[in-house]
Parts: C-alpha cells; sequence; structure tokens
C-alpha cells in the first residue's frame, strides 16, 4: 500500500501553542478513513528520530494506519517550553493531539498510542487520563513507579546515570529549531529555549524519595484509571523490565506482555538478537482493538518471554541464545527456597550459626555494565569474578539438572549495619564449569528505605532485620553442570553514587533465605516472524562512531577511574547525514567517573558532550562540561555550556548547585 507522507503540520492547542508533526498516510485515507496511531516524544522528529520513525511509521501506514509522529511541546519545531518530563501539560496537549487526530477526515475517530521510554511512559499516563478516543496502547520499556525504576533512582539509591540523562537532555535541548520548518522565527525561539533551559540533572536529584513529584505520572497510584488495552514490552539487557510483571498484575484490562534479550531499542531492531517481528505483532494489536478483528491475540499466553541460555560474561553481545516460551501471569510454580550458610553455600536446608561482615570497596561494581543497554559493544557485565573479591558469595552445588528461572527472585538477609546509611548490592549469577560468571539479575537498596520509599529511616547501628531485596526480573536457564551464584556487596560504582560513609554490614546466614522464581513445564512458545520494516531513510554515513571502554587503578593514588568515550555517535551510530533535509548530526559524549576505594566522598563524575548539527550555511554545536561531587552533607552539581551558530558564540551559560543529602 503506497504512504502519502508530510513533513510538517502544525496541531493547535487551547493556549494558542502549535506542537509540530509528521504524517504517514495510507493511500486513500482521505477517502476511506483509518484508525491512526500516535507516538509523542521531544527527541526531534525531523533529525532526531528519523531513522526509526520512517521505517516503524512507515510500515503502519503501509498496513492501513494513519501514523502521527508529533514533538512535544517546547521541543524540536514545536513551541512553547518544556520545563521537565511527564508534566500534566505534557498530558493536557496529548488529549488534545488525540482529539485533533480523531477529527481528521483520514482518521475513523479510533486512535492507539505507542513507545518506548518517554513515550512508553507518556503512553500509560494518557491511557490513564481515558481520552475517548484512545482505544488501545503499546507501552515498551517503561515505568508505572518514577522513583523506584527511572533512571534517577533505583531502589532509593542515585543512579549516575542521573547526570549522564540529565546533561544530554540539556544537549538535546539546545539544539535549534529548523528554520525549513518554523521560517523566521527560528532564532528567536531558539534563544528563547536557550534562555529557559532547565539544570535537569539537579532538578531531578532534589527529590529523594517518593514524593509528589515522582507520584504524579507513577500509574501505580491508580491502576484502574486505565480503561484501554495495553500491551508491555521489555528487555532482558535493558533496564524498565520490572515493570511488566506489575502491569500484567495489577491492570484490570486486556494486557498482553512481551520480554525479549535485546537493550534500550524497539524489538525489530533488538540486541542482543534475536530481534523478532514486532511491528506486525503491534499490527496484530492494533488490528484487535482499533479496527475489531480478532487477530487471535488474547488468545495467546498472557507473558511471552525469552529464556536466557548460558553465555560467556563477554561485554559485547551481539546475540543472546535462549528460546521463547509462553506463561500465564503470575506463575502458577512455587518459589523454591534456598538456604545461605555460614561456609558459603545455598542449600535447600538451613545451617545453624554464621554472622559474616562484609564492607566492599567504594570501587565495587566497575564489571557491571551499563544500567541501561542500548545495543552498544562493550556496555554488558563483564566476568562477574571480578567483583566477587569484594563480597559475600554463597553459591550452589553443581547442578545436576537444569534450572530455569523467570520471574522475580528475593533475597531475605538478616543484616545489621555499623552506620545509619547504608546500601546493599546483591547479585545472581550462573557460574560455568570453567570458573567465569555471568550476572543474570542484580538489585541495589538504600537500606535507610528498607520499609519503601516514602518516609525513609535512618538504621540504628547494630541492631538486626529482615530486609527483603527483590532483584530484577529475569529469565534464565541454568544448566546441569553450572553453579548458581548469591553475591553480597556494599556499594555498586559507577552504577550508583556511594552512601556517605563506608559501612559494614553483618549477614546473619541463618535467618537468609533465597527465593527463586521456577519455570516448569513443557509450554514453549513457537516465537515471532522475522523482523520487518517499512522504507528505509535514505541515510549517509559521514564517519563512524569511535568508541572506548576502560577502567584503571592508579597505584600511585589509588584511584579507580571508569572511563566510556563515544565519538561521533552517543549510541555508537556514528556521524549521519539526512539525506532528504540535508541535515549533518554529530554527538560525542566521554564520561570519567574516579573514586578511592577506601572513601565514599571522594567519588567524582565528569562529562563532557558536543552535539553538532546542521548544514551548509546553518551549522550549530553545543559543548556542555558537567560535574558531581559530594561530601558527607551534600551533592554539587555544576555544569557550563556554550553555543554557537556557524562559528559564533550565541550563548554561553553556567549552573551550580548544592543539594543536601536526605538518608541517601
Amino acid at each position: 500500500m503506497a504512504t502519502e507522507f508530510i513533513e510538517h503540520v502544525w496541531i493547535p492547542m487551547p493556549d494558542g501553542t502549535r506542537l509540530s508533526a509528521r504524517l504517514f498516510l495510507p493511500e486513500g485515507a482521505r477517502s476511506h478513513a483509518v484508525p491512526a496511531v500516535l507516538e509523542y516524544i521531544p527527541y526531534r522528529k525531523r533529525d532526531g528520530t528519523r531513522g526509526r520513525d520512517e521505517a516503524m511509521h512507515g510500515y503502519f501506514a503501509e498496513h492501513g494506519y494513519a501514523a502521527v509522529r508529533v514533538d512535544i511541546r517546547g521541543t524540536g519545531e514545536s513551541e512553547g517550553h518544556m520545563a521537565d518530563e511527564y508534566l500534566e501539560l505534557e498530558q493536557d496537549d496529548a488529549c488534545e493531539v488525540i482529539a485533533w487526530i480523531a477529527a481528521q477526515d483520514w482518521c475513523d475517530g479510533n486512535v492507539g498510542m505507542m513507545g518506548k521510554s518517554w513515550s512508553g511512559f507518556n503512553s500509560l499516563q494518557v491511557a490513564a487520563r481515558r481520552p475517548p478516543a484512545l482505544k488501545a496502547i503499546i507501552t515498551c520499556y517503561s515505568t508505572d513507579d518514577r522513583f523506584k525504576d527511572d533512571i534517577h533512582f533505583m531502589n532509593g539509591c542515585l543512579l549516575n546515570d542521573n547526570l549522564w540523562w540529565g546533561s544530554i537532555m540539556m544537549g538535546y535541548q539546545a539544539r535549534p529549531l529548523d528554520p525549513e520548518v518554523v521560517g523566521e522565527s527560528w532564532r528567536e525561539d531558539w534563544q528563547k529555549r536557550l534562555e529557559s533551559l532547565p539544570f535537569f540533572p539537579a532538578m531531578w536529584a532534589e527529590h529523594q524519595s517518593y514524593d509528589e513529584y515522582w507520584k504524579h505520572g507513577s500509574v501505580q497510584e491508580d491502576y484502574s484509571s486505565i480503561q484501554c488495552p495495553v500491551m508491555v514490552v521489555g528487555a532482558w539487557a535493558d533496564s524498565y523490565t520490572n515493570s511488566v510483571p506489575r502491569l500484567l498484575e495489577n491492570l484490570s484490562v486486556p494486557t498482553r506482555g512481551i520480554i525479549g534479550p535485546w537493550g534500550h531499542v524497539y524489538p525489530q531492531d533488538g540486541v542482543p538478537g534475536p530481534a523478532i517481528g514486532f511491528l506486525q505483532e503491534a499490527t496484530r494489536w492494533w488490528d484487535q482493538w482499533l479496527k475489531g478483528r480478532d487477530t487471535g491475540v488474547m488468545a495467546e499466553p498472557k507473558l511471552r518471554a525469552y529464556i536466557n541460555d548460558p553465555i560467556a560474561p563477554e561485554t559485547s553481545r551481539p546475540d543472546q541464545p535462549g528460546r521463547w516460551v509462553g506463561s500465564d501471569w503470575p506463575l502458577a510454580e512455587p518459589m523454591r527456597a534456598m538456604h545461605l550458610t555460614p561456609g558459603g553455600a545455598l542449600t535447600d536446608a538451613p545451617e545453624e550459626g554464621g554472622l559474616l561482615p562484609i564492607r566492599s570497596p567504594q570501587s565495587h561494581g566497575i564489571a557491571s555494565g551499563e544500567w541501561m543497554g542500548v545495543g552498544c559493544p562493550g556496555e554488558m557485565p563483564a566476568d562477574q569474578r571480578i567483583e566477587d573479591g569484594g563480597a559475600l558469595v554463597f553459591e550452589t552445588e553443581v547442578l545436576g539438572d537444569d534450572l530455569e528461572i523467570l520471574g522475580v527472585p528475593e533475597l531475605d538477609l538478616h543484616l545489621a549495619s555499623d552506620k545509619p546509611v547504608a546500601q546493599v548490592v546483591v547479585r545472581l549469577g550462573d557460574v560455568a564449569p570453567d570458573g567465569r560468571v555471568t550476572r543474570v539479575s542484580y538489585q541495589v537498596l538504600n537500606l535507610t528505605h528498607r520499609n519503601g520509599h516514602e518516609t525513609p529511616e535512618a538504621l540504628v547501628p547494630g541492631r538486626f532485620e529482615t530486609v527483603k531485596v527483590k532483584l530484577s526480573t529475569c529469565g534464565h536457564r541454568f544448566a546441569a553442570g553450572h553453579k548458581l551464584r548469591i553475591s553480597v556487596g556494599t556499594a555498586y560504582w559507577p552504577i550508583i553514587w556511594p552512601a556517605p560513609e563506608a559501612a559494614t554490614l553483618t549477614i546473619d546466614t541463618e535467618h537468609s533465605l533465597l527465593h527463586l522464581p521456577r519455570r516448569v513445564g513443557g509450554d514453549a512458545h513457537p516465537g515471532f516472524e522475522p523482523p520487518a520494516h517499512g522504507p528505509a531513510c535514505p541515510i549517509t554515513m559521514i564517519r563512524p562512531a569511535k568508541l572506548e571502554r576502560q577502567v584503571t587503578t592508579d597505584y600511585l593514588t589509588g584511584e579507580v577511574t571508569y572511563v566510556t568515550n563515544g565519538e561521533g555517535g552517543l549510541f555508537g551510530e556514528g556521524v549521519l547525514r539526512f539525506d532528504e533535509i540535508g541535515t549533518v548530526l554529530s554527538h560525542s559524549l566521554r564520561r570519567e567517573l574516579t573514586i578511592h576505594p577506601d572513601d565514599p566522598a571522594s567519588a567524582r563524575y565528569k562529562l563532557h558532550q558536543v552535539y553538532e548539527m546542521g548544514r551548509e550555511g546553518w551549522e550549530t554545536a553545543s559543548v556542555l562540561d558537567s560535574e558531581m561531587t559530594c561530601d558527607a552533607e551534600n551533592f554539587y552539581l555544576s555544569a557550563r555550556m556554550t553555543v554557537t551558530l556557524n562559528g559564533e558564540e550565541v550563548f554561553a551559560n553556567d549552573w551550580s548547585q548544592t543539594i543536601k543529602r536526605a538518608l541517601i
């Protein structure tokens, strides 16, 4: 089916602000109206996500759907100001956009909404607003809990990716509006956008517990507010998978879930592979709920998940062996309980006695890989033996039979701390016969959040308590001949910022217990169709990206430094030109995270980012240097940005903020 492509249309908002949209219309839609699919994000439809958008939304148009790609207010060529993520105004605008789409002559009044990450979040949030024309959503790599599971905090610990992502958003928002779209006003509007640029990482770091700021936009506050069908997608190498079982369990509407082996990319392009025919699955979902056809999706298992097979702990992992299974959710099998012993074993029967202390080096975590995988070389966790010398380790005997798990492993730890603020880190590993250890799942917990994230409570030094650590959702087959390992530590750099003081935890093994979500049965799923795409966007590779990743130890000072450097392509994509609009993009970012193994106050994070875009006569660049340090009482964040047009400076600013630590 041929597609009518419209580069730019304005969608008016009630306050006079106009949002910019791209349209992909099926042939004949203007005379025979069709359902529509909306994706609504701040990442610039014209030159930011153009390559991905055309192949995906072009596919939907080829299969009878009007696809609408809209930039959020204050981003891309859309007018107005974006003051923060997931604001009520963002949701208000989305409801207006959906009403506008439903009223067009090419739309039959039925609208679906979809997206990954930001647009996965707002698909859930807008569904909770119940706009009348919204009939179904697909949410990929999102969360129902903005505090516990987003890129800012993880179980009460401050993620270092908060600075990374906040700095990237500042660089994104420093990009100009395109004069070919908005005309002569582009320069004035760009200047206003630069002058109102938020200091995102500091704004997010101020909210250190689950307060009203995070409750807004967290649909777990009222699952019943969502009344349309929901497909939810997660991935084992991504960081937004824990919400999949929660949404499947708590939503009362028709739901289906998919969890694959990939990182933070749509499944039709999924890495680690195998990628799947996700656009075919999405079309089946839209056909079911927007066209009223019985496509059989509701006769399939509630969750289709990929069970990872054992694999060597290589940091670059283009493919993941395993198989697809279909399961009802939650699983019917009871959890398997395994006891921690004083001698470092995991057994089916408890053993008396055993108080084991652990204080990990502050550099514990250097083999962790990235918090959020995106399919780049070098980002996966390395051999966990690097870490296990700084942790308490408990492992099974060699397995005589395969042990397959799917779900949320839980570790009940009876412990005491010698400090009022402390962290615990738990890793689940697969030990191969040659001794190499692959991380299967992990979780961190700020122990002052042990009883909930709304009202943190300081620990009483020396007092034993039982703390439940729910590891990240996982699906894995431990093969016969392998061993299962649990590792417990007290730091996880560079994933999380360290606690104010180095704490020693004492683990009472006799009263500590691991619960494994066993999966038993032969309910294999045949898998999915091969990946399909719409017409490719014309792109020229100007220069491939240069990627570097290394950890060094200075044996004079003792400092450990973790460095990643991406030149020309933040996610490995390289320097690209979108040929249809003649625009060249280059995004480079260097991170340097340094800490002394004995001193949490030595933590230092430096980030250098350069974003260049434009074409002849309209060449823009922004340079941003960000830094974060701390002492026991405060976080210190700073940044400096300069922006140029055709080599001349048009904007410069400095930000600096001190943020008091609140039991973190």
